[in-house]
């Protein structure tokens, strides 16, 4: 049996709506937004890739795999045509997807991530997550305090912190597959191969103080989305979602709705 891909859903009624979250993200961090869409009329799928949140672990992990993965959970969940919103890698993910199935999308937004190859630049994130001594971890408190000696920005340690969990006792562990992530940094940082394109709505959503997406890179997203818009959400960074949730909002609601 095909292992499954874990999801919240929010909002039975309306146009399927599925969020895909970033590098060693999950489902959760698209909570609020995800219970706003919601209530705007769609019903709304928070999506934990593999090897992240609550999903299952395999040491298969690239563009395709997660896009194909992405494919058997909406035939799953009977969604015969999707809307998608993906945040870097889940924004990778998203235009794999759409680019291999493009009958299967009504709308694709991708937040803060471009087609192009980006080199590795995780490794001092991956190295603090491997010097945290989980059987030393009595409290959040104990891992923040191993992962302040690699990373200096405590917002950055709390969003990974999330994946810090109860294995059972006293026991704890980490929701993400480190050493399968670790091991397959240049797949996360992966190009859409040149020949893959989409012809639909699509949005690109940029920080403004965001160098993920830059003005080289807009001819070359309009050549794989000839239908893209490109928009920068001000005031935030590259977790533009969380930076500046209110515009975010606004901006996707109106391309998804109109």
């Amino acid at each position: 049996m095909t292992e499954q891909l874990y999801s919240k859903i929010l909002g039975n009624d309306g146009a399927p709506l599925l969020i895909l979250h970033g590098f060693l993200g999950m489902s959760d961090n698209w909570k609020t937004l995800g219970a706003a869409y919601a209530e705007n009329g769609f019903a709304t799928h928070l999506i934990d890739q593999r090897n992240h949140g609550r999903s299952f672990h395999n040491p298969a992990f690239d563009y395709q795999i997660l896009s194909e993965d992405l494919l058997r959970y909406a035939d799953d969940h009977r969604l015969e045509k999707i809307n998608i919103i993906g945040h870097s890698m889940g924004g990778k993910t998203a235009m794999t997807f759409a680019t291999a199935y493009p009958e299967r999308v009504s709308k694709l937004l991708v937040a803060d991530i471009s087609p192009k190859r980006y080199p590795p630049h995780h490794q001092q994130i991956i190295k603090g997550l491997q010097a945290v001594d989980l059987d030393r971890v009595t409290s959040r408190g104990d891992a923040d305090q191993m992962l302040s000696k690699y990373i200096d920005h405590p917002g950055i340690r709390q969003f990974l912190l999330k994946n810090l969990h109860r294995k059972g006792g006293d026991n704890f562990g980490f929701r993400f597959n480190l050493e399968v992530l670790a091991n397959r940094m240049e797949e996360i940082g992966a190009a859409l191969s040149p020949e893959n394109t989409y012809a639909g709505d699509t949005l690109f959503l940029k920080g403004d103080k965001s160098d993920y997406i830059k003005q080289d890179d807009e001819q070359l997203i309009r050549r794989h989305f000839p239908k893209a818009t490109i928009k920068a959400i001000p005031n935030a960074g590259h977790w533009l979602h969380a930076e500046n949730p209110k515009a975010f909002l606004a901006e996707s609601l109106d391309f998804l709705q109109n």
